[in-house]
């Protein structure tokens, strides 16, 4: 199996879970996940019946991160998201700023821990409830020293 294979953990929408592959940038198809399960057959999982796709480091029992909400501020660019799901579970995580990253199909959000075994999280639109904004996170902008605000009133002319 090619490198380019990610391992991912799929959570159905009746906490049943599936463990398998996946090429990471085609893995929805006709509006169903194709991976490779662990005994080496191709599965396609509707949509709709999926509330998350968990690529991970490895496989294990515990599929879903330990941390779901961020402790302080994100230090990384991006928008901080919160995400709502039908059952009422919540959880947050960084994504792009850049619409063109998105899909129709849903959202990849990193998790809040990413030196936890869950490196990324697929979510489908169709699990959630809401997805709030929280902040828009840029790089910082600096002002140049050389350029003096001509809005500024000067107190004392020298």
């Amino acid at each position: 199996m090619p490198s380019t294979h990610k391992k991912v953990i799929v959570r159905k929408m009746d906490r049943d879970t599936i463990n398998g592959h996946v090429s990471p940038s085609n893995f929805i198809h006709d509006g169903k996940v194709e991976l490779l399960n662990t005994a080496g057959t191709v599965v396609a999982i509707e949509l709709q019946d999926i509330k998350v796709v968990y690529f991970v480091r490895e496989f294990s029992d515990t599929e879903s991160p330990t941390r779901k909400t961020f402790t302080t501020r994100p230090r990384t660019e991006g928008l901080w998201v919160r995400l709502k799901f039908k059952d009422g579970e919540i959880l947050e995580g960084m994504m792009p700023n850049d619409l063109s990253l998105t899909s129709d199909e849903g959202f990849l959000v990193n998790p809040p821990d990413l030196r936890s075994n869950t490196q990324r999280i697929f979510v489908p639109r169709t699990a959630l409830e809401s997805l709030t904004v929280l902040a828009v996170i840029g790089a910082t902008r600096r002002q140049r020293r050389d350029m003096a605000d001509i809005r500024q009133v000067t107190l004392f002319e020298q």
